[in-house]
């Protein structure tokens, strides 16, 4: 089964702060991040329930997150789509509901 991917406009603010940041000490890195994270995104296309339940929405709808180099995609899965919903940094502070 094919799901179809969505990127909510605060994971693209997301996405485009993380950007911003590498592109301060390398532009070059800055696409190379970017079109792997495009890459990696486009992978959830494809069984995205392999990816792990975040234990930080306990009790709340599922979401799940895949792991990209340092960073964490999370996302959810409603029917045949997939809503990615947040990019951070691991050692950013645990997600609290207002962050989804």
């Amino acid at each position: 089964m094919s799901y179809r991917v969505e990127i909510t406009e605060k994971a693209e603010r997301a996405v485009r702060d993380i950007v911003r940041w590498i592109a301060e000490t390398s532009p070059e890195k800055a696409m190379d991040w970017h079109a792997d994270f495009l890459d990696a995104v486009e992978s959830l296309e494809t069984f995205p329930a392999r990816c792990a339940i975040i234990p930080e929405t306990e009790g709340q709808p599922i979401f799940r997150h895949r792991i990209f180099g340092k960073y964490r995609i999370i996302f959810r899965i409603e029917d045949e789509t997939v809503y990615v919903v947040h990019v951070r940094h691991q050692k950013q502070r645990p997600l609290n509901p207002r962050d989804i």
